[in-house]
């Protein structure tokens, strides 16, 4: 599976704050199929959605 990546936020954000959840939450909200992922190299949450593509 593939996805496009919408967003990026860096992995230190203050305790007590998830800015990735809650900007894919709002998408979710809007009907997008949005989820979070961590980007393990570059030490950040994404927030995709699939392409539909086939890797």
């Amino acid at each position: 599976m593939s996805a496009k990546v919408l967003e990026r936020f860096p992995a230190g954000s203050p305790r007590g704050s998830w800015p990735a959840e809650e900007c894919a939450a709002r998408r979710r909200a809007r009907g997008e199929p949005a989820t979070v992922v961590m980007d393990l190299k570059s030490d950040a949450f994404l927030v995709v959605v699939p392409t539909g593509e086939e890797d």
